[in-house]
């Protein structure tokens, strides 16, 4: 068998073989701990259209769930770097997660024009799902606490972003170039889309007379009532509150950011995962 061959000065392997390595690797274990909590996560956001509940019941905020759901997050944190994080992943994880609390701090917040996604999406796609769940996580959190923006809707944000991150390592890894950054943008467009969708379900049930105005139907929360027929008023309430307004301005400053600067960051980024990461080589014997 021949021996592996030689890297570049710039730390790049010569063969086009080279593929690298995720920073945070997954066992299957990790997989299926994560899958579970996922499923548990989104359980804890549809509930509310699954009930079963006499006509005029109402339903109080699942006070449990809003406990429970940082002890899921933390198990998944915790399994998924059950490995180790090499002390260079650490530090560049801390590093992302400081610019995306600062970002989101300095970013304007007027009609849903924040950058904080940019990072997210552009370091799962090149550190992997694992390292994307992660940075959705802690980006989330310490932005909170920079901003104040502590409260019972956190664990959610900090669940919902960290699917984003992780979706974003999941995208194929072989498309590079122009089609690559068409790739980000489409899925960065998508991910506003749902992360604000999976926001607003998680407040909405508990919102009594929702009244838009223009529009002449309740549009709150009927406990009990077909699944459907709740989708259809959330849809509606979603559409006239924060798809046309919030949820675009998120998506089109994804989309801009990651046109501008994905190509830039992408080459950044994936030079920092080949110093803190394995590379490996795959060689003919």
């Amino acid at each position: 068998m021949s021996a592996p061959a030689p890297a570049s000065a710039s730390g790049t392997s010569s063969t086009p073989h080279e593929r690298l390595v995720d920073a945070v690797p997954l066992s299957r274990r990790s997989v299926a701990v994560l899958s579970l909590a996922s499923l548990a996560g989104l359980m804890m956001l549809v509930w509310p259209l699954l009930l079963q509940v006499p006509d005029g019941a109402r339903v109080d905020p699942p006070f449990l769930f809003l406990a429970l759901l940082p002890v899921v997050v933390a198990v998944v944190l915790a399994e998924v770097t059950e490995g180790g994080l090499d002390a260079r992943v650490l530090a560049l994880l801390g590093v992302l997660s400081a610019v995306n609390a600062v970002t989101r701090a300095i970013s304007p917040g007027i009609s849903g024009v924040e950058l904080v996604f940019f990072l997210l999406i552009i370091g799962g796609r090149v550190m992997g799902p694992g390292f994307g769940f992660a940075l959705g996580c802690t980006s989330l959190f310490a932005s909170a606490l920079v901003t104040a923006g502590v409260g019972p809707w956190l664990p959610y944000q900090m669940l919902t972003a960290a699917w984003v991150g992780m979706g974003a390592g999941l995208l194929p890894r072989r498309v590079r170039g122009r089609a690559e950054i068409a790739l980000l943008v489409a899925y960065a467009v998508v991910a506003a889309y749902l992360f604000g969708a999976l926001m607003n379900l998680s407040g909405w049930p508990f919102l009594l007379g929702v009244a838009v105005p223009g529009y002449e139907s309740d549009l709150s929360y009927v406990p009990g009532a077909p699944i459907l027929e709740n989708l259809q008023r959330f849809g509606i309430y979603t559409l006239l509150t924060s798809t046309g307004g919030w949820d675009t301005m998120r998506a089109i400053t994804n989309a801009v950011a990651i046109v501008v600067l994905g190509p830039a960051v992408l080459a950044v980024l994936r030079r920092a995962n080949r110093r803190a990461t394995v590379t490996g080589t795959v060689t003919s014997g």
